[in-house]
């Protein structure tokens, strides 16, 4: 199969020669970035510390953490060839006004509780910021390919866009080491040590959301701004359009092959996915929207996912116990009597993130479907 780069795919979905493309991703000058900080990346838990780690095997392949990486291909731009955001600037909430339509996809974040919004069409062109928030620094990743956003505690490093896909999602890497670390895993794909394989970066919480959900929820959120220091036209996303949707985020076409496919739904439908030792879970999320409240099993213990309406987003629960929720007035009144939102359910919360279907699957094919 011949696939195309993401530099070609841009430059004919776009209408644009090369030079254009550089205006799209940033300039593509191939250089390294920061000087390495001379330390392994921090913020890195032994894998039992968090959840076991993902191996998993199938009826044609028995996976490790090496594997992904035997299977990375090129993006199609060098190393840094898509600038991570090293230096980002925020301002108040009413300054993202000016930029940001009540309906555009913003990733946020909460620490301590300060809330701070990453905007899609700054990070499109970006795909990492290495940020400080609440006093801890971290990493804010997005993926356009797979639709997926996640957030890890970087430490006293930094991370940077490696140039390498797998499943089509990005493979960062820190610049103290120069180890890989696939996005979706979380986890080491590549480094000195082969004993390190798999070691799993502490994860925060990045919510998909909008900019009207987001500001109306956090009225005193800051918003990254455009000032990044790259000669960049925000102006397009060289994939199309989220708002409304359009081009590569809504058709059928991938652009790098996986490791697995999965027909079962549109490839870019959205699924809210977790993953612990039970085993792997992931939410239709229209169907939460429909539902609010959806149960299942991972494994022998029961999970919930509760919809978050003022969000759009959800959040899933490991549920031992198998206490009883019910739906009341976009709440979820518990076995007391109680109600408690979305995410204040009083159950173990695992970390979960949004997904295009394809690439959800290609990481975990035995993933248990809601």
């Amino acid at each position: 199969m011949n696939t195309p780069s993401r530099r070609q795919f841009l430059a004919a979905t776009a209408g644009v020669g090369i030079a254009g493309l550089a205006g799209c991703l940033g300039a593509l000058t191939g250089t390294n970035g920061p000087e390495p900080s001379g330390t392994p990346a921090v913020g890195v838990a032994d894998p039992s510390d968090v959840s076991e780690p993902f191996f998993y095997n199938d009826s044609e392949l028995s996976r490790s953490y090496d594997t992904f990486a035997d299977n990375a291909v090129s993006g199609g731009v060098p190393k840094d060839g898509i600038p991570s955001i090293d230096d980002p600037s925020f301002e108040g909430a009413g300054g993202g006004d000016q930029r940001l339509a009540p309906g555009d996809p913003v990733f946020g974040v909460v620490v301590d509780g300060e809330a701070r919004a990453y905007p899609q069409y700054i990070l499109v062109h970006h795909e990492i910021v290495n940020d400080t928030l609440a006093g801890q620094n971290i990493a804010v990743t997005y993926c356009p390919l797979t639709g997926t956003t996640l957030g890890f505690d970087r430490g006293n490093d930094t991370f940077g866009v490696s140039g390498k896909l797998v499943n089509s999602n990005l493979i960062m890497y820190d610049r103290g080491s120069e180890s890989w670390w696939s996005q979706v895993l979380g986890s080491l794909i590549r480094g000195d040590s082969e004993e390190l394989l798999g070691r799993t970066l502490v994860e925060l919480r990045v919510i998909w959301t909008t900019w009207g959900r987001w500001r109306s929820v956090y009225p005193e959120t800051t918003v990254l701004t455009e000032d990044t220091g790259e000669p960049i036209n925000y102006a397009r996303d060289p994939y199309g359009s989220y708002n409304p949707p359009e081009r590569y985020y809504k058709r059928d076409r991938i652009m790098f092959e996986p490791m697995v496919e999965d027909d079962r739904f549109h490839p870019k439908e959205v699924f809210i996915g977790a993953r612990t030792s039970d085993g792997k879970v992931a939410f239709r999320k229209q169907r939460l929207r429909e539902k609010k409240l959806l149960e299942t099993r991972v494994g022998d213990v029961s999970y919930l996912g509760a919809y978050h309406p003022e969000l759009d987003s959800a959040w899933v629960y490991r549920n031992p116990d198998e206490r009883s929720f019910s739906t009341v007035d976009n709440q979820y009144e518990g076995p007391d009597g109680q109600r408690y939102a979305a995410d204040e359910l009083p159950l173990e919360v695992v970390n979960a993130f949004d997904a295009m279907w394809f690439a959800w699957a290609s990481f975990y094919p035995e993933t248990v479907v809601v």
